[in-house]
């Protein structure tokens, strides 16, 4: 591809768009993924304006395997409406789709994105150390090594390169548990393009049109930090604990097979400013992990692979070196994440209200609250610019 090579570690959503970034700028590329194989899911996520504007700028095809989202409303526990956000004018306005679709199908498209970028299975990196002439070497528990220009800790909220950064701390957790799945559901409700989410104390439920007559769902449930990072129960304890919700919700859970479920427990971790150092940085949930909320996890991740591509391939075409490009990188992306993080925290509790008063004020307020403010600040987080990417020649 060029005279430069990247290093990624992680071949999730943040190290594929990555690697698909990179080589549209024309730098070269491998990928080191820790599973044995390409990891499959039995679970959806949202993308937003934000993340599909960067999916068309890097010619990520995604409209035949996704379900552009219609209507979105907010309910409670029982299905009483509380208020539909206006998704038509957020998307009018922003220019791009919101979408929901399967993970494993959006990973599939980004592998076809990333082209025949080299990818290595069951590489599981222990360490990294860089050397005198500025690159990097990554060391990995088979014995094999590998050497690059610069390395891109694309691993998750347990990263390798992270903890060798930042020092070994324990995730943040918040005490509340998700359930996550996708079925085959047919509802009157569950319209074309329809995202409904029920709110009650200390728990919600999402049900989502993904397409081909398929719902995504997930389900939260305040419990002990200690019972949601290590879950034992079963199908039979989800549809206790949503005892009482509208018909719709406990349809969807008693048509789930038991073992499509998956169980993860609400984590991220303190932001940090030290994303790098030298030709080493991090993106996704390995720099700024953060709750689901504001669904963003996947979107900002998204959107650091193809900043850091433009940010590495601008400071290359005017003669600069990739370790300038990597720390224009975490400047252009560390304000904008850390707001995501903290605004994801901040909802995150007020969606997770047990105290039923609170609940009630809750929902009274987004009862009343100004249509031009709730699309204000449902689609401030949806807000990027994608910045044209240098062209390769430009590059190397």
């Amino acid at each position: 591809m060029g005279r430069t090579k990247a290093i990624v570690l992680g071949a999730g959503i943040g190290g594929l768009t990555t690697a698909a970034a990179l080589r549209r700028a024309g730098i070269g590329v491998e990928i080191f993924e820790a599973a044995p194989q390409q990891r499959k899911t039995g679970t959806g996520l949202g993308l937003a304006s934000n993340a599909t504007a960067v999916l068309d700028a890097l010619g990520i095809e995604f409209g035949s395997i996704a379900q552009t989202m219609r209507k979105f409303e907010l309910r409670t526990a029982a299905g009483e409406l509380m208020r539909e956000i206006p998704i038509a004018a957020i998307t009018a306005e922003l220019g791009t789709p919101i979408i929901t679709i399967h993970r494993n199908e959006l990973i599939d498209a980004m592998h076809a994105a990333a082209g025949d970028t080299p990818i290595h299975y069951d590489a599981r990196a222990t360490g990294y150390a860089v050397r005198a002439d500025g690159g990097v070497e990554v060391r990995f528990a088979d014995g094999r090594s590998t050497v690059g220009d610069l390395l891109i800790g694309a691993d998750g909220i347990r990263s390798v390169v992270r903890a060798r950064l930042q020092g070994e701390r324990p995730p943040t957790e918040y005490g509340y548990l998700c359930w996550l799945a996708i079925i085959p559901f047919r509802h009157a409700r569950i319209t074309e393009g329809y995202a409904g989410h029920y709110w009650g104390p200390g728990q919600r439920f999402g049900l989502i049109d993904i397409g081909g007559g398929r719902a995504y769902w997930w389900g939260t449930k305040n419990m002990p930090a200690t019972q949601a990072r290590d879950w034992r129960g079963g199908k039979d304890d989800i549809l206790a604990a949503f005892a009482g919700w509208a018909p719709e919700v406990r349809q969807a859970i008693r048509e789930t097979d038991e073992a499509a479920i998956v169980a993860v427990p609400a984590q991220d971790r303190p932001f940090s400013t030290h994303w790098g150092t030298g030709p080493v940085t991090l993106v996704g949930d390995a720099a700024h992990p953060m709750l689901t909320s504001l669904s963003q996890g996947a979107g900002s991740a998204i959107e650091d692979g193809y900043v850091l591509a433009r940010s590495l391939a601008v400071r290359l075409a005017s003669g600069g070196d990739v370790a300038a490009g990597l720390r224009d990188y975490e400047k252009a992306r560390i304000p904008r994440t850390r707001a995501l993080v903290a605004g994801s925290r901040r909802l995150s509790m007020t969606e997770q209200l047990a105290d039923p008063v609170a609940c009630a004020a809750r929902n009274l307020l987004l009862k009343y609250v100004p249509t031009t403010v709730l699309q204000r600040v449902n689609m401030e987080p949806m807000r990027f610019t994608v910045e044209p990417m240098p062209a390769p020649e430009q590059v190397n």
